[in-house]
């Protein structure tokens, strides 16, 4: 096999202790020093990192089926079972059949009035002049929709308790997947009591909601409802088990993941007052003060632009992984079987062959009439992912980034507050480390 090139290392552990913490900044010199495919090893497992747009088509289309999530996956098995994120062969085939009509565009443009309600219920608390935790607000905030439209319920006695406990999942992550990556599937991931008390507080809550409903509760028209329903080509439909994995993957990634996104916008346009000026103008003009509704999302392109850009720079979720069943070739390079393929949408969105002055913040970038946009190559760009396994709730999640940031920045302007360092933590997603503060002035 002709391996790609990568650093040495040493004797039997190989690579592993070079990230030293930063995963990010090694993988961002592993590419500067070897090319855009490079080879390690982390105790003996064979790992690839990948900066190709066509390779990493090659991974989650050309050949998908040759590759399974990577070992480190293993690690959110705790918390999300065997749900759409960490299932594999044709259990997830069936279970992305089963969730699949709970996220047609028609069912999720009826859940833009749930999403404009809680932000304007969000909003009446919020006083002019009043310094907030941004990341803290949007995460309170997407919390309440996702369980709204989830299970038809409010969450908020619970809120607490459950963002207490994802965020001890966030914080523990890495140390939990490095556990995966690295031991064999049949030992254990070692764990903490903490983390052990933290799944069984967000087990508690969604167990008790499914309880509540298999025993007769309301008809709702919310996602949980579709998700009793649905049947599967055999007449068969979701055990608890299937349906608490399923719902924990839908209630992390349709909470955690915009909220990122959102808190990440709030911030860039803090940081660029020219384009929070332009988002304002299209706001005034299309809106005219009205909430907004999934009718007026086509006119909203600028606050689409926007979305896009901050998610370009501050992807919610910053890298991909995939183990290869079998011997697989990469560009000019042959790679053997259980090779972990990591591909990280944070490095490529900011690759200066594919966005000129990658650091700058322009959403104009996206405009389909600018010449950059239509010269970019398909997967210089998947902030969720691609292929058969491309996020089920992306069209969920761009609905309510742009309604919430419509509905939020015309009624107030958010300013940094001076002298904070605001930096990312990389998670499963790309979280600010210590929130980002800010002061909310009452648009006149």
């Amino acid at each position: 096999m002709k391996l790609p090139p990568g650093p040495r290392g040493l004797p039997i552990i190989g690579n592993v202790l070079e990230p030293r913490g930063d995963a990010i900044g090694y993988f961002t010199k592993c590419f500067r020093d070897y090319g855009d495919i490079v080879f390690v090893r982390f105790l003996g497992v064979p790992m690839c990192l990948i900066n190709r747009p066509d390779c990493i088509e090659s991974v989650l289309v050309t050949q998908n089926n040759n590759f399974e999530k990577s070992k480190d996956y293993r690690a959110l098995r705790r918390v999300l079972g065997n749900g759409l994120l960490t299932s594999e062969g044709e259990f997830w085939r069936r279970q992305r059949k089963l969730v699949q009509p709970a996220f047609h565009q028609a069912r999720i443009a009826a859940y833009a009035e749930v999403m404009v309600g809680y932000t304007e219920r969000m909003l009446a608390s919020w006083k002019d002049g009043e310094e907030r935790d941004v990341h803290e607000a949007m995460m309170r905030l997407t919390l309440d929709i996702v369980a709204k439209t989830l299970f038809d319920t409010d969450v908020s006695r619970e809120a607490e308790d459950v963002g207490a406990a994802l965020q001890v999942l966030m914080s523990k992550f890495f140390r939990q997947a490095g556990f995966a990556l690295l031991l064999p599937k049949s030992i254990p991931i070692p764990t903490t009591r903490h983390l052990q008390r933290a799944v069984g507080q967000l087990d508690k809550v969604i167990y008790e909601i499914i309880r509540r409903r298999r025993a007769g509760g309301p008809a709702s028209d919310d996602l949980l409802s579709v998700l009793l329903q649905a049947q599967d080509d055999e007449g068969l439909r979701m055990t608890d088990r299937q349906l608490h994995d399923e719902i924990m993957t839908l209630f992390l990634a349709g909470h955690e993941t915009t909220a990122n996104a959102l808190s990440w916008t709030w911030l860039l346009l803090g940081q660029h007052p020219e384009v929070e000026e332009k988002l304002d103008e299209e706001l005034r003009r299309v809106l005219a003060g009205r909430a907004p509704t999934a009718s007026d999302l086509p006119r909203l392109t600028y606050t689409d632009m926007v979305l896009r850009e901050a998610m370009r720079l501050y992807p919610p979720v910053w890298v991909i992984g995939r183990r290869a069943l079998a011997p697989f070739r990469m560009g000019e390079y042959e790679l053997p079987a259980e090779t972990n393929v990591l591909m990280s949408q944070l490095i490529t969105h900011r690759d200066a062959r594919y966005f000129p002055e990658p650091e700058r913040f322009d959403p104009d970038r996206w405009n389909p009439s600018d010449p950059r946009s239509a010269a970019l190559p398909r997967f210089a760009y998947f902030p969720f992912g691609g292929g058969p396994r491309v996020c089920v709730g992306a069209g969920f999640a761009m609905m309510e980034a742009v309604l919430l940031l419509a509905t939020i920045a015309q009624r107030f302007r958010l300013t940094l507050v001076p002298g904070q360092n605001v930096r990312y933590l990389p998670s499963v997603t790309l979280r600010p480390k210590r929130g980002i503060r800010m002061i909310a002035e009452r648009r006149r």
